[in-house]
C-alpha cells in the first residue's frame, strides 16, 4: 500500500509549515506500508525549545486551514520533542540533540521517502 494522496497533502503541508519557521533537515516519509495507524512521518529539528513551539504551532495552523487537526499531541511541556498525530500523518518536531540521539530516520530506512518542495529543503539542511 501506498501513501494517500490526503496524507501527502498534509505531509508537504507540515513540512512547508515548518521549513518557514526555519525548521532544518525536514523530511516526510511514506510508512503506510510498515504500519497501519497513520501513512506518513515528518521529521524535523529545531534549535531550541522555543523554536520546536513555534514549528509545533506553524504546522498546526497550516494542517487546520486544511481541515485537519490533531488527535493527539505529546511532548509540548518539555519542548524537546513534540509528536502530532493527524492520523493520516505523524508529525515529529524534535531539538537538534534529540534528532541525532534517537535518529528516527534510520529507524525508518527501509520507508520511501516522500519528495518535498525546494522550498524546504533548499537553505535548510542539517545543522549537525
Amino acid at each position: 500500500m501506498t501513501a494517500t494522496p490526503r496524507a501527502l497533502e498534509l505531509a508537504v503541508a507540515a513540512a512547508e509549515a515548518a521549513a518557514d519557521k526555519i525548521a532544518t533537515d525536514i523530511i516526510a516519509l511514506d510508512v503506510s506500508d510498515h504500519l497501519v495507524i497513520t501513512d506518513c512521518f515528518v521529521v524535523a529539528s529545531a534549535q531550541n525549545d522555543r523554536q520546536v513551539k513555534a514549528v509545533v504551532d506553524a504546522i498546526e495552523e497550516k494542517l487546520r486551514g486544511l481541515g485537519a487537526k490533531p488527535v493527539r499531541r505529546e511532548g509540548e511541556r518539555d519542548g524537546r520533542w513534540v509528536l502530532l498525530d493527524f492520523v493520516d500523518i505523524v508529525v515529529h518536531v524534535q531539538h537538534v540533540e534529540e534528532r541525532v540521539y534517537y535518529s528516527l530516520e534510520r529507524l525508518w530506512k527501509d520507508c520511501p521517502s516522500i519528495p518535498l518542495p525546494e522550498s524546504v529543503t533548499a537553505g535548510h539542511a542539517a545543522e549537525a
